[in-house]
């Protein structure tokens, strides 16, 4: 019975120290005997307080670990294909511009435009480039991105990535020029729309980079801002049997004659290249 009083009273003292002391929580957790110890001596303002020989554990504040990394999964170049794979794809694509959408009156656009522009680039590319719409220049030669736009453009693929711009792919949402350089209507990229999934179908890339917003809420039907869909990886499925179920890593980004006006942006739409060259495997040129 003793003891049991002295082990109240040696509690009711230690919590009235802690008190003068300022502490205000003590964790419970199991109570162990200790050998006395000797607490620090406070300053001159502060009474000194007792040991009792009777100890709580310390009070600790750590903080939280950082989240880890998620591990990037860096995809090995693909088989090289056979001569006869090759010009199968490009004989597929071939037929798709030359047989649809040369002559397509889908929607409003084919009574203003001078050239339809299909795509252009290797039919064995690991990357797949997909912009909003031909403009003025492309408009008039057929090709996309060959302005001032494509300018930047093939720069941020020879000079950033280090590629060259044929062993990519390059292609547009829609494939005629929005009267004025506009944003494509919804109506007239429904009528595109089907082209775009099989020129992907068959490439067959590895990863796809989204140049601007509509590219990026066509191919991933979502109505956010780029600066929302951008700087992460986002999953690509095609409407084709052959791609059902395997998804492709997409990339949004800005468009190339947005940072034309706004070159500020450029170091953002450079992280997101590195992304992906890293997701592929592609070391970053020596600049040197």
């Amino acid at each position: 019975m003793t003891d049991t009083i002295d082990i109240r009273q040696a509690l009711i003292d230690r919590l009235e120290s802690d008190q003068r002391w300022g502490v205000r929580h003590v964790p419970i957790r199991p109570m162990q005997f200790a050998a006395p110890v000797r607490e620090p001596t406070p300053g001159p303002s502060r009474p000194t307080a007792p040991s009792h020989g009777f100890e709580s554990a310390p009070i600790r504040r750590e903080q939280a670990p950082a989240p880890a990394e998620p591990a990037i999964e860096v995809l090995a170049p693909p088989r090289a294909l056979t001569a006869d794979e090759r010009r199968s794809r490009g004989l597929a694509l071939k037929v798709i511009d030359e047989q649809e959408v040369q002559g397509c009156e889908k929607c409003g656009l084919a009574q203003t435009r001078t050239k339809t522009v299909f795509g252009t680039g290797s039919p064995e590319a690991r990357i797949v480039f997909v912009g909003e719409g031909p403009g003025h220049e492309e408009d008039i030669s057929g090709e996309p991105f060959v302005g001032k736009a494509g300018n930047l453009l093939t720069d941020m693929i020879v000079k950033g990535m280090g590629l060259k711009r044929e062993d990519v792919y390059i292609c547009n949402v829609v494939k005629c020029r929005p009267p004025g350089n506009r944003t494509p209507a919804t109506q007239e990229i429904a009528a595109c729309k089907d082209y775009l999934l099989r020129q992907i179908e068959i490439i067959r890339p590895q990863a796809i980079v989204a140049l601007g917003a509509a590219a990026a809420q066509t191919l991933l039907g979502k109505p956010d801002s780029i600066g929302r869909l951008r700087s992460r990886w986002h999953d690509f499925y095609t409407s084709g049997s052959s791609l059902i179920g395997e998804p492709i890593p997409l990339m949004p980004t800005y468009h190339p004659a947005y940072l034309l006006r706004d070159p500020g942006e450029k170091k953002k739409a450079w992280a997101d290249l590195k992304m992906v060259m890293a997701r592929l495997g592609i070391p970053i040129p020596d600049r040197k």
